[in-house]
């Protein structure tokens, strides 16, 4: 998966509590995101559209080096209108 890892909370946590999240999706949210910005703790955050997930939002949080995924969120309520 290219260059990207990710923390052993994500591995463990984030990924226990929603089985049906692809790591190729928080990827792909990274590669091409909506929006991108600065957080706390040298963390970032990216916004993407996942067409596999009838189009919803994912906020995926990074470290610092932007390629450690941290933590992924389902945004509810969003959805893409098509």
């Amino acid at each position: 998966m290219d260059d990207f890892k990710f923390t052993q909370y994500f591995e463990k946590e984030v990924l226990r509590k929603r089985p049906y999240i692809k790591k190729e999706w928080c990827i792909k949210v990274i590669k091409d995101p909506l929006k991108m910005e600065p957080q706390e703790h040298n963390r970032f955050r990216f916004w993407g559209i996942i067409n596999e997930l009838e189009g919803r939002v994912l906020r995926v949080v990074t470290l610092q080096d932007k390629k450690t995924i941290h933590m992924l969120f389902p945004i509810r309520g969003s959805k893409r209108e098509t």
